[in-house]
């Protein structure tokens, strides 16, 4: 009767043991149905399969033997050592990487955007808000197999996809360590996250390997990109070239049933004190030249850093009113696919 009892026991316990390991990965099925697309599939991975990743990312290369990565065209040969205007060698520099919480909710989700922070600038704004990084040359110097591993990490802890943050003057490099990455199981969307000035012929090397734009706009008017923006007059005319290229890669940004954006562009435009921006031109663009439900991000934020202090128009933060007034435009203009900060 012991004996029978000890079995009755013995099999009580593995049954339990048994149920609380299917509960738990139940419960963890249903966390990964949560979290991910499981139909999706970064673009990246079939130029890689095919080897045309590592192709483009070595045209992108020679590149930088006379740099014309972004519009500046400066010229430098990067790969001798020389830096371009942006402060970079073709040595990559990196300030940071990590779970990032301050980005758009659909890039966020519960474990955040994958973000890294690459050093130096092609535009230097003189309000940027990551001077120190952007201008400063804050970072440390990294290989590309760093880079990877970086992006790999990122995805072991669970973020959502990979943010490139002002990738433009190492696309080379970014393209040559996700082709290292996508080799060793890396799955998350790429996130090209830019100043919006970009050059098409730049750009077009990058279809079928980017697979979420967020570019900035900041000016309708080249007179204040000259200002702010270390005279980048052309920034305007450049950045509505580069906003329908990226349009017709990647289309609209739309959310997954799991509330994540996996793919499309998603534009932000910075609201600046005493009109700066030229929020109501660049709202009045976007609405008569893309989608209707394109995804604009009508940025809050601004706030004096930098040299700000040294120009009076943009000294201040901006006002309930300047905010107000630019939400109640883009909605009179018929746009639909709004991210409305602070409601």
């Amino acid at each position: 009767m012991k004996r029978v009892k000890t079995i009755i026991k013995t099999m009580l316990g593995f049954s339990l043991i048994f149920i609380f390991l299917f509960l738990g990965c139940e419960k963890s099925e249903r966390i990964i149905s949560l979290e991910t697309n499981q139909d999706f599939e970064p673009a990246y991975l079939k130029l890689h399969r095919t080897g045309e990743l590592k192709k483009r990312a070595d045209v992108l290369w020679n590149i930088m033997k006379s740099c014309k990565l972004c519009p500046r065209t400066c010229g430098a040969n990067r790969l001798k050592g020389e830096k371009g205007f942006c402060g970079s060698t073709s040595q990559l520099f990196v300030s940071s990487y990590h779970p990032h919480f301050g980005e758009e909710k659909p890039l966020v989700g519960k474990s955040g955007s994958g973000a890294i922070f690459f050093t130096n600038c092609g535009l230097r704004c003189v309000f940027c808000i990551n001077w120190e990084i952007s201008q400063g040359g804050m970072g440390e110097s990294k290989s590309i197999e760093q880079l990877a591993e970086m992006m790999l990490n990122l995805q072991k802890l669970g973020c959502h996809n990979i943010n490139l943050v002002t990738p433009t003057h190492y696309s080379a490099q970014i393209i040559l360590a996700v082709d290292i990455a996508a080799g060793k199981g890396l799955r998350l969307p790429l996130v090209y996250n830019t100043c919006g000035w970009e050059r098409l012929e730049i750009l077009k090397y990058l279809d079928g390997i980017v697979d979420i734009y967020l570019p900035d706009f900041k000016y309708a008017d080249g007179n204040m990109a000259v200002k702010y923006s270390s005279g980048s007059i052309a920034y305007p005319q450049i950045t509505k070239k580069a906003l329908l290229e990226m349009q017709r890669q990647v289309g609209i940004a739309k959310p997954a049933q799991n509330g994540l954006i996996y793919k499309g562009l998603m534009i932000r435009h910075l609201v600046m004190p005493n009109n700066v921006g030229g929020t109501k031109e660049v709202i009045k663009w976007i609405a008569e030249n893309l989608p209707k439900d394109t995804y604009l991000n009508i940025m809050s934020q601004y706030r004096p850093m930098y040299k700000a202090f040294e120009h009076p128009q943009i000294s201040r933060r901006i006002t309930r009113q300047e905010y107000e007034e630019a939400i109640e435009y883009a909605r009179e203009l018929g746009l639909t696919n709004l991210d409305i900060q602070g409601r």
